[in-house]
């Protein structure tokens, strides 16, 4: 996957202003007239004149600078806003908070992330002429925002005649949550004693819920377990202030007492509270989770993504301790997003082995097995994630625990079989690729299959990391509900590893396969549900009680992306345990974003 960083230097570049009529005649609105009851302003590609306000932020850094201004003297219509963003491109001069203004210039919709984003646009006077009236006054009151305000629904349907967008239609604040929102856009608001459900990242945000019972976790998160339960109460919080003031929260710690500023809305998160004050916070003393040892009659399997992993990272050591104190030194390990020998540089290098025998060493210095391990070097290129990385997956195995049939003829491009051994199912090369040809795996990680003996049980163990969310439109879009175009390639790829794992158990009823991975999907998504099949395999993540499915945390919610899957005579035994060990997505000081999974089981 890009970067998050150039990511969003590249929705900075592609945003997008819409402009719907050319400039008309100057008049003087006042702010609601200006916001209207809709999402999209009925003053849009119009010329503005003395549009009056007090300014309650001013933005000073990034690519949309300007400042916020709000009339203290609002209309009687709970869906027209009374706050706007004055957009100045280069930093405000002579404007500062409390300041009486007028403005003239033209009323525009600013779509974060360009129009094909499906964003929702923020209205803004843009090209303005302002004058300071006075100074020192007060700013009005911050609005509240809290379990009480925020409806429990969402947001409705979309206008099946504009394609699903809900642009057009009249906010209803009192019955939907992102109307609710719409409805202050620009406007000073407030939230006291919020709980975070959303770590601090590195740029200077994080995220809070207002609804502190909305599907908490026992760890403080908001967990995400349905497409329609998008959890209302989740709320971004940016600064106004220095980067090196915002404070380093982890989920579950509490920004205590009010945090106050101007709703904003962005790409990466939609309505944001810009804070010009912030709360204290309060820290949850949250700790990494650690499963416990297998038993020697255990088979362990672990998935982990290990986040762009190369030679240059310093975050080695760390991983090894993750594997060897919170993991326990699985039996084996299917690690995902390991890199080439030289990382991102792009000069044609693909194999790996620096980078897997500098984690193995570390494991081993951080008093864990000197693991051996299999994987397969991609085609140049070919497999998708940071360009020139060349990630892939890559097993690692305890020899004293495990032994791993080779078998081979494994490369990037040749497929992996299933054929008949003295009775029992074999795969033809091992390690192997599944259909690594398939369009669906055009672009992407293709499956890495193995064959394990443990204790003279033979386990297939299947490795994926399947298409990532990306094009996908956010919760906030327009479009209501959100498309997620990625989920074709994930439903393609899905349905060639089912088919696989399949023809494995036609050979052999009772074959113990483990299918595993960053699938970046949820436990109830349909690209899960193609994985299961009519009892081929089951997502064992689904044992564990709804409150604790969780293994990543994105914009406050808490949820599944990666997952194990078992096979019937996994699962028929019963003898298996699950585990989701929290030590990374929780926290500010992530060494990934994913938590590992651990499946312990008697073969």
């Amino acid at each position: 996957m890009p970067s998050k960083s150039s990511a969003r230097l590249a929705a900075v570049c592609a945003a997008s202003t819409i402009t719907l009529t050319s400039p008309a005649h100057a008049r003087s609105v006042r702010i609601h007239d200006i916001q209207g009851d809709t999402r999209m302003s009925p003053y849009a590609g119009q010329q503005v004149t003395d549009v009056a306000g007090i300014v309650t932020g001013v933005r000073t850094y990034g690519s949309s600078r300007g400042f916020w201004i709000q009339d203290p003297e609002p209309d009687a219509d709970p869906a027209t806003s009374e706050g706007v963003f004055v957009h100045t491109g280069s930093t405000p001069q002579g404007v500062a908070v409390g300041d009486a203004v007028k403005v003239s210039g033209t009323v525009s919709e600013y779509v974060p992330g360009g129009t094909s984003s499906g964003n929702q646009a923020l209205t803004e006077i843009t090209r303005p002429a302002f004058t300071v009236v006075s100074g020192g006054n007060p700013v009005p009151a911050a609005t509240g925002i809290d379990a009480g305000s925020v409806p429990a629904a969402y947001t409705p349907a979309g206008d099946p005649a504009a394609n699903g967008s809900v642009n057009a239609l009249p906010l209803r604040p009192d019955r939907y949550a992102l109307d609710f929102y719409e409805s202050l856009e620009g406007m000073n608001v407030q939230v006291s004693d919020t709980r975070v459900v959303g770590a601090t990242d590195p740029y200077t945000e994080l995220w809070v819920t207002v609804k502190p019972g909305e599907n908490r976790n026992h760890r403080g998160g908001t967990v995400y377990g349905s497409y329609g339960a998008q959890n209302t109460g989740r709320l971004q919080i940016q600064s106004l202030g220095r980067a090196a003031d915002f404070p380093d929260a982890n989920v579950g710690d509490t920004l205590a007492g009010a945090t106050t500023g101007p709703l904003d809305f962005n790409q990466y998160g939609g309505y944001t509270l810009v804070a010009r004050e912030l709360g204290t916070l309060e820290s949850g003393n949250l700790r990494r989770e650690s499963t416990r040892a297998q038993r020697s009659g255990e088979l362990a399997v672990a998935t982990y993504n290990v986040e762009n992993l190369d030679p240059s990272d310093g975050t080695f050591a760390a991983h090894a301790e993750a594997i060897v104190g919170n993991l326990k030194s699985p039996d084996i390990v299917s690690l995902e997003e390991i890199q080439d020998n030289n990382g991102a540089t792009d000069d044609g290098t693909v194999a790996a082995d620096r980078t897997v025998a500098a984690l193995i060493d570390a494991i081993v210095a951080a008093g864990g097995p000197r693991y051996d391990w299999r994987g397969i070097d991609p085609a140049d290129k070919a497999d998708g994630g940071e360009p020139g990385g060349n990630i892939r997956q890559v097993f690692l195995f305890d020899p004293e625990r495990v032994s791993f049939t080779d078998r081979a003829g494994g490369d990037a491009t040749t497929a992996t079989g299933v054929t008949k051994v003295r009775g029992r199912a074999a795969l033809t090369v091992s390690p192997g690729r599944v259909a690594p040809g398939s369009e669906a795996f055009e672009g992407s990680r293709k499956p890495l299959a193995g064959e394990f003996v443990f204790r003279g049980r033979t386990v297939v163990v299947v490795a994926n990391h399947f298409a990532s969310k990306g094009g996908d439109q956010s919760l906030t879009s327009q479009y209501q509900p959100p498309s997620r175009v990625s989920e074709t390639q994930r439903h393609l790829q899905a349905k060639e590893v089912h088919d696989f794992t399949a023809r494995i158990l036609a050979v052999q009823k009772n074959a113990a396969v483990v299918v595993l991975g960053d699938i970046n999907d949820f436990e109830f998504s349909t690209t899960t549900k193609i994985l299961e099949g009519r009892g081929t395999l089951w997502s064992a993540v689904k044992s564990l009680p709804r409150s604790e499915r969780y293994s990543y945390v994105y914009q406050g919610n808490s949820q599944v992306l990666d997952q194990i899957l078992i096979s019937p005579s996994i699962r028929r035994g019963g003898a298996f345990t699950y585990d989701s060990v929290h030590l990374n997505a929780e926290f500010h000081d992530q060494i990934s974003d994913h938590d590992p999974q651990v499946l312990r089981f008697r073969p």
